[in-house]
């Protein structure tokens, strides 16, 4: 099996990033700022670990490696969004999550439509 090494890669990044964000929420963050960084965490992580199930399917599907990036810009652009709102009081960055979760609900369309067209013979 073939691994779309840089997707892959990019995608543990944000998966390490998110973790780190939840711990952070968890132990060190005001009640506030809890709410904020819990949810980039949880959303971040759910589309890293998209992108590694992409990262494993890219070669048999551009729109499947698109939607992996997709998963990744996007969770990366809604998590640190609502880090930045939360931990700077930039209030401005919340009209920029709806961007990030606008690139996640892409990518779930576009892995769908990429899984859609695979053939049985892609996956043996």
């Amino acid at each position: 099996m073939t691994v779309s090494r840089n997707l892959a890669v990019t995608a543990c990044g944000l998966g390490a990033l998110c973790v780190l964000l939840g711990a952070f929420a968890a132990h060190g963050a005001g009640p506030q700022v809890k709410t904020l960084l819990t949810t980039g965490a949880h959303y971040g992580l759910i589309h890293a670990l998209l992108a590694v199930v992409a990262a494993t399917l890219a070669q048999h599907s551009a729109a499947i490696r698109w939607a992996g990036w997709l998963a990744v810009v996007g969770g990366a652009v809604f998590a640190l969004a609502l880090t930045l709102v939360g931990m700077a009081g930039l209030s401005i960055m919340g009209a920029v999550a709806p961007i990030g979760g606008l690139l996640m609900v892409a990518a779930w369309l576009l892995f769908a439509f990429g899984a859609f067209r695979l053939r049985p013979s892609d996956l043996s």
